[in-house]
């Protein structure tokens, strides 16, 4: 008679088991449907060869890793300061096929309220972010210039080079060069590594941009840093360490806030809760790997990532900022003719 009081205590763990069992095992079976045999578009809007590249296919490598069976086809859409490949990334299907990274630097645009933008960043379906990766503005080793303070000191304007309208390294060049009176021309066309090989020969004198693009460069005793924004590295000055106007430490302000959400991924908006969740897994294990860090290690590049809605958080709140930095970065963007 105990056992019978005691049936529908068992009955229920029974069932308790087999539910927990059932639903683990949808689980694995939606994973293996989803990525099994299945081909993936991993866009990285920007060209080959360059930083944004080089993290893409690693990403996208180590996701097909981790994502078993599938196949991962990286496809370059460089244009407009990323805009091209952001906006294509934003209208794709929302099936969980498609996904990429792009520019920091389209969160300036989205601010700003160009006409040009077709995405809005808050509605994306965020992966995560790979890195932090401070900016610097760095100068070919061929040329005197040997630190900040010379760099300011020059009566006439130097060439810069920027990827295109739109780009962070454009948008970050036009805010300091306007806050701070950098004596710098803009170039604009230079994709990829495209702009290293232009100090190379001489054609420009340098560049603002991403710390890890320009590392091996560096190293490679093609280019000399001569000042830093953001980052824990000690060998180049802080740009905020300078004299400079409140109206300048405004823009580094936001241009740090850039560098603390280095390499994203992300997809278009309404991808399923459930595909969204085995996308973000699978750059979790690939972001832990120690082969890719291995390999990230050799590039000179850092991995510090955050993940899906971490990730979503930081992107409103670097969209959260006052009128006076909205009007300093619109006038940034469209210097009075």
């Amino acid at each position: 008679m105990a056992f019978v009081r005691r049936l529908p205590g068992i009955l229920l763990v029974i069932v308790s088991f087999f539910a927990a069992w059932s639903h683990q095992n949808a689980a694995a079976q939606t994973a293996e449907a989803f990525f099994k045999g299945k081909s993936f578009t991993y866009i990285v809007s920007a060209g080959a060869g360059g930083g944004y590249d080089l993290y893409g296919r690693l990403t996208a490598e180590f996701m097909q890793k981790h994502m078993p069976g599938s196949t991962v086809v990286v496809k370059n859409m460089p244009g407009a300061g990323h805009l091209i490949g952001a906006n294509a990334l934003y209208a794709s299907p929302a099936d969980g096929y498609t996904f990429g990274t792009f520019s920091t630097g389209l969160i300036y645009n989205q601010l700003s309220q160009s006409n040009n933008v077709r995405y809005d960043l808050t509605k994306m379906s965020w992966i995560g972010k790979a890195g932090t990766d401070p900016r610097v503005i760095i100068v070919g080793s061929q040329n005197s210039i040997k630190d900040y303070p010379e760099f300011m000191a020059q009566k006439a304007q130097l060439n810069f080079a920027a990827s295109g309208p739109g780009s962070a390294s454009y948008v970050e060049m036009m805010l300091l060069g306007k806050s701070l009176g950098l004596p710098i021309r803009i170039l604009t066309g230079y994709t990829g590594s495209n702009d290293q090989l232009a100090m190379r020969r001489g054609e420009i004198i340098g560049t603002i941009g991403s710390r890890s693009s320009v590392q091996q460069f560096v190293e490679n005793g093609y280019g000399r840093l001569i000042a830093q924004i953001g980052g824990s590295e000690k060998d180049v000055p802080q740009l905020s360490d300078f004299p400079m106007s409140e109206a300048a430490r405004t823009s580094i302000a936001l241009i740090k806030s850039q560098g603390d959400i280095a390499r994203l991924s992300a997809g278009p908006p309404g991808i399923p809760a459930n595909r969204l969740a085995l996308l973000i897994n699978a750059y979790r294990d690939a972001m832990n790997d120690p082969s890719l860090h291995e390999r990230a290690n050799k590039l000179g590049y850092s991995i510090e990532p955050a993940f899906g809605d971490d990730v979503r958080h930081i992107i409103e709140l670097a969209l959260q900022q006052s009128d006076e930095t909205i009007a300093l970065l619109k006038e940034a963007l469209n210097p009075p003719k």
